[in-house]
């Protein structure tokens, strides 16, 4: 069969998986965005199904001043005796730690922390042991893959903290990973940064602590001599063993967007390559050491068919799974239609009710990085796409934001004013009627989507207009500034329509507002991709 990379589009970087009772299990990270690690599900390694979040209460989760730089780093998935294990660093919070459970689908355990410093840890257990491995300096100072034996129970260390190997001399050694396969031990990593020399690198050893040899060929997977080429950035890889015995990596990649224009837009997505070992006991990665954007493969029976999701509605999505917040959100700010709640049952600190998403603004805006402005938002997947909601705004300003991160997003948004002579209403619509509704679309490279209120105007604030034929307040209206207590219906409404497409206005009332460009090139530590979000202030 032949599949397609990325087998998970979006911003979702980082992956770790594991295998358990028949199906695979995936998670990655989150930053700043709550509810954090996103978790999948998936019976061939092909399709994929987010079937809600591992972190989902703020005790589990705290990430008050986390911007696009903190929060959630590259978290790790295992099961071992029946019990999953996921652990990671929230950054922003306290540092090294694992949560836990026995049921998939249900809630997992408050954080047990781990003293051990570092980012991207793992596990790997061994003899009813335990250890706990990172990036960073060990208990001697010495920089590399760092490690030591834990209580599982409690996460005190039951060893020293010991550098076990220091990879093969590339900038950013980072997600460690440790797998025993037939008799060897091999510990895998990402060397380069992610970014356009991002690898994967690895090493095997005769035990646990090594020692540990590198693979000449090193690195095992890397895209970073394909100029121009679509899926750049390849690393930070994790291994798994499917029922009959394959071997596969996943992996983290991007997309840029034309083969002259090195940026991206939908953030670090999860690719899939096959691995292959040699008599030697050395394995190689993809196709010839590459990750390639289409993977023809026999190891999969043509009966399995890739089936990406291509339309995203209110009523196939939920909260929790697929719509996230910046921070921890306040819940008194939002109330969603009953079909928008998590199949799970989490996330319960928010109003379910009507057929209606309701935002209550405030004057925290989308430049915010220590509070949760009022937003809720959902992932780009696609270079390309429409986007379309219905908002009615009974005072302040609502609308959409192609976000990428709190300097970058553009912002279309629809605010009430007050007309000469004292009356309120909308600005009005020059186009046509459907419906009763106020249409958006939204078309092109955005970088990121987002649906927000607002509670007033900003003076000051820097204003960017859209191409477009729209009429801008006349004498004696005015934005209402201050702040209202009066939810935003984003469905149905004042009965006009504006449009936009490819940053063109066909009717209506918007303005446009951005805060730096839509693409750009990320470093080592890319932060977020693009989302898409109802919102408040911009």
């Amino acid at each position: 069969m032949k599949y397609t990379n990325p087998i998970i589009p979006g911003f979702y970087p980082d992956p770790s998986i594991c295998k358990a009772n028949g199906r695979y299990y995936m998670v990655c990270s989150s930053f700043q965005y709550f509810p954090g690690v996103p978790l999948f599900e998936s019976r061939d390694l092909i399709n994929w199904k987010q079937i809600g979040h591992v972190l989902t209460r703020e005790s589990q989760l705290p990430l008050k001043g986390a911007d696009c730089g903190g929060g959630i780093y590259a978290p790790t998935i295992r099961c071992h005796q029946g019990r999953f294990y996921m652990v990671t660093t929230n950054v922003t919070g306290p540092g090294n730690f694992y949560v836990w459970t026995d049921d998939i689908y249900g809630e997992w355990s408050e954080p047990v922390l781990v003293q051990q410093g570092g980012i991207d840890p793992s596990l790997y257990f061994e003899n009813g042991k335990a250890y706990f491995m990172s990036n960073g300096d060990d208990d001697q100072g010495i920089s590399g893959v760092t490690q030591c034996e834990i209580d599982i129970e409690t996460g005190a260390r039951l060893s020293p903290s010991v550098c076990i190997w220091q990879g093969t001399g590339g900038r950013y050694l980072e997600s460690p990973h440790l797998y025993r396969i037939k008799g060897q031990y091999y510990l895998m990593a990402a060397e380069g940064g992610t970014e356009y020399g991002h690898m994967v690198v690895y090493a095997k050893g005769p035990s646990v602590n090594g020692p540990f040899t590198a693979y000449p060929g090193n690195p095992v997977l890397t895209n970073r001599n394909l100029g121009g080429y679509v899926i750049q950035g390849c690393g930070h890889g994790d291994l798994v063993e499917d029922d009959n015995g394959n071997f596969w990596m996943v992996h983290l990649a991007f997309r840029q967007i034309d083969q002259w224009m090195t940026f991206h837009i939908t953030g670090r997505e999860v690719c899939l390559v096959p691995v292959t070992f040699q008599e030697n006991g050395w394995f190689t990665a993809g196709v010839g050491g590459i990750t390639p954007a289409e993977v023809e493969t026999d190891r999969i029976g043509d009966s399995v068919t890739q089936g990406l999701k291509w339309t995203d509605t209110f009523s196939d999505t939920s909260v929790g799974v697929d719509w996230v917040f910046l921070r921890s959100p306040h819940g008194e700010n939002y109330s969603f239609p009953e079909k928008m709640r998590a199949p799970s049952g989490s996330m319960g600190q928010f109003t379910y009710a009507g057929h209606t998403l309701k935002l209550v603004p405030t004057a925290l805006t989308l430049a915010e990085k220590q509070d949760s402005p009022t937003l809720v938002a959902i992932r780009q997947r696609q270079m390309r796409g429409q986007v379309r909601c219905g908002i009615r705004v009974p005072a302040g300003e609502a609308g959409i934001s192609l976000y990428m991160d709190h300097d970058h997003h553009y912002d279309l948004a629809v605010w009430r004013v007050r007309a000469a002579g004292g009356g309120g209403g909308c600005v009005p619509c020059h186009g046509p009627q459907r419906g009763g509704r106020r249409t958006e679309r939204c078309g092109g490279n955005g970088g990121s989507r987002g649906f927000r209120g607002h509670s007033g105007d900003r003076p000051g604030a820097r204003g960017v207009r859209l191409l477009c034929p729209v009429r801008r307040p006349g004498r004696g209206e005015s934005v209402p500034a201050g702040q209202t207590s009066d939810p935003l219906p984003l469905f149905g409404g004042c009965g006009r329509i504006y449009r936009c497409y490819d940053r063109a206005v066909r009717a209506g009332t918007v303005r446009a507002k951005s805060a730096g460009a839509g693409g750009r090139r990320w470093g080592r530590r890319g932060g977020t991709g693009g989302i898409y979000g109802i919102c408040g202030p911009l």
